[in-house]
């Protein structure tokens, strides 16, 4: 890959999903970096300590909701000189897509996201990667451990079961409760934190990827939020991978997404800079 940073946007925001931890992007981070990016991996709320220790003890992330992890990205982002590519991973694909409803950010990529409010129909194989959490209204003030057999289910089942139960070793930590509430119960919350002007013609350019086999943003859930923006003149693109699961940034042949992402991203920046649009701060 010889993409590398193009003018001013050389920084790279990479959102992490819910049971994982900013661990999870270490090879996009290394694969990044070696191009000559500048790439920030911060945690949500909560999680800014290592998988081990969050195991542990859970309970500091146990109150977080969907709206601080948003709010927590988008201070992230602001901060920055110039508008970064955004690049989120299952619910940090949600946070992602909330941010470029914002104008924040030079391009967005939602990798596996969770669907943002308006996506009506949730896939049978979803509700059974979440129902570890949702089976009991007492866990949207928890965090909750998933099992081996629980992750293999819904981030390793492109996995030999010894490789998903080392995935699971290395990079699981229990879910926070209320974040998962928050996104699945969207469309029946007016103040969701999960709302977003889907016709916006000004927000960054937004790309949404998906797995084949993936169990928790089947392609069916992936196309249908990304038909909700078809009324939006702003670029909105999507592209699936056959084949991959839901841990497909760590999964054998993680690469092949990065690069696509990152790739797109860059082209879509630098059209977006040779046309002399300037995305919202």
């Amino acid at each position: 890959m010889a993409t590398a940073p193009t003018g001013r946007v050389d920084t790279i925001v990479l959102i992490h999903g819910l049971w994982m931890t900013p661990r999870s992007w270490e090879g996009w981070a290394g694969r990044y970096r070696a191009r000559g990016f500048h790439v920030l991996t911060p945690a949500w709320p909560g999680l800014d300590r290592e998988v081990e220790a969050l195991r542990q003890d859970p309970g500091p992330m146990a109150g977080t909701t969907l709206g601080q992890v948003i709010d927590h990205y988008a201070a992230v982002v602001r901060d920055l000189p110039h508008p970064p590519i955004v690049i989120g991973h299952s619910y940090g694909g949600l946070a992602a897509q909330v941010l470029a409803d914002r104008g924040l950010g030079a391009a967005t990529v939602a990798v596996a996201p969770a669907p943002v409010k308006g996506v009506l129909r949730l896939p049978i194989s979803t509700l059974r990667a979440a129902y570890p959490v949702l089976h009991s209204p007492a866990n949207r003030h928890r965090a909750v451990q998933i099992s081996p057999d629980e992750f293999r289910y819904a981030f390793g089942n492109t996995l030999p079961p010894d490789e998903s139960d080392r995935a699971w070793q290395r990079y699981a930590v229990p879910a926070v409760g209320r974040v998962l509430f928050d996104g699945a119960f969207a469309n029946l919350d007016p103040r969701s934190a999960a709302t977003v002007d889907t016709g916006r013609d000004d927000r960054p350019p937004l790309l949404l990827i998906a797995g084949g086999e993936d169990h928790v943003a089947p392609p069916s859930l992936v196309k249908a939020n990304a038909g909700l923006y078809q009324k939006s003149r702003a670029v909105t693109a999507y592209h699936e991978f056959p084949g991959r699961s839901h841990f497909t940034v760590g999964a054998p042949g993680w690469e092949a997404v990065a690069d696509y992402a990152l790739e797109w991203a860059v082209e879509t920046t630098s059209t977006s800079v040779s046309a002399g649009s300037t995305p919202r701060r």
